[in-house]
């Protein structure tokens, strides 16, 4: 009897451990937050969620694709914890099909269009006005390079400007119509259109183009950014990495990137 004493008080502490390991292996597994976010935004985003990875250890899973793509992949059933848009529309669309917690749309940054030629060509700065000079600048055979307007905001906001400056029909035969905004500044970049619509924060992530005038901001909606958690995914873990990129951390990150604040 006593040795069986003696080999359950040498059993206990070792038991007890594992108990007290058990109940704690899962606090300390936080869940993975996967971020849904518009093609702009790439470089801001990844930034956020490293310093969020290195503050907190939690895993950030980010895929960066057209607000209207990303907006019907969650619609399909896209695993998708946060959207952040790069228009309204697409936001209000998954909303309008209640795939957004509404009490969580918060919209905290703001954007711009800037005309931008390569770096190396020799494109003078023009005013972007109604009647400016866009067949000129474009030449004979060039193209302008945007995000499709039929499916993507930066597109949208693009064609609603040259709809405005009274250069749509001269515009739109020539466009090079991309899939994002991204794919647009790297068709400029290589060269392979003289000019492009791009958003401001894209054309300065690039040395290899330069900002040749400045879309007037009456001239199109306001390009803005909208933020939501996904319908049904509004769990501990998600709210605190959706807290960290819509506040004063994530807000600075943004900026410096250079989204404005709204």
């Amino acid at each position: 009897m006593h040795a069986i004493r003696r080999r359950v008080a040498r059993f206990l502490p070792s038991a007890f451990a594992v108990l007290i390991l058990a109940a704690l292996a899962p606090a300390a597994r936080a869940e993975a937050v996967t971020v849904f976010a518009a093609a702009s935004l790439t470089d801001a985003v990844e930034e956020i969620a490293r310093r969020y990875r290195e503050r907190t250890g939690a895993d950030v899973r980010l895929s960066f694709a057209a607000s209207s793509t990303l907006a019907r992949q969650i619609e399909s059933g896209a695993p998708a914890h946060i959207f952040a848009s790069a228009d309204e529309r697409w936001m209000d669309y998954l909303a309008e099909r209640n795939l957004i917690a509404p009490a969580t749309h918060r919209t905290p940054v703001g954007n711009r269009l800037v005309l931008i030629a390569p770096a190396d060509d020799d494109t003078p700065p023009v005013t972007v006005a109604p009647g400016f000079d866009l067949a000129g600048l474009l030449g004979p055979d060039g193209r302008l390079a945007v995000a499709d307007p039929d499916h993507t905001p930066a597109g949208t906001y693009a064609r609603q400007a040259l709809e405005h400056l009274g250069l749509w029909e001269t515009a739109e035969p020539r466009l090079a119509r991309s899939a994002t905004v991204r794919a647009a500044l790297a068709l400029v970049e290589r060269g392979e259109a003289p000019l492009g619509i791009v958003y401001a924060t894209d054309a300065a992530i690039t040395p290899r183009v330069t900002v040749v005038g400045h879309v007037p901001e009456d001239s199109h909606a306001a390009i803005v950014y909208p933020f939501a958690i996904v319908t049904g995914q509004d769990t501990t873990d998600v709210r605190a990495f959706f807290d960290f990129i819509t506040g004063d951390d994530g807000l600075a990150v943004l900026a410096r990137h250079g989204f404005s604040p709204r």
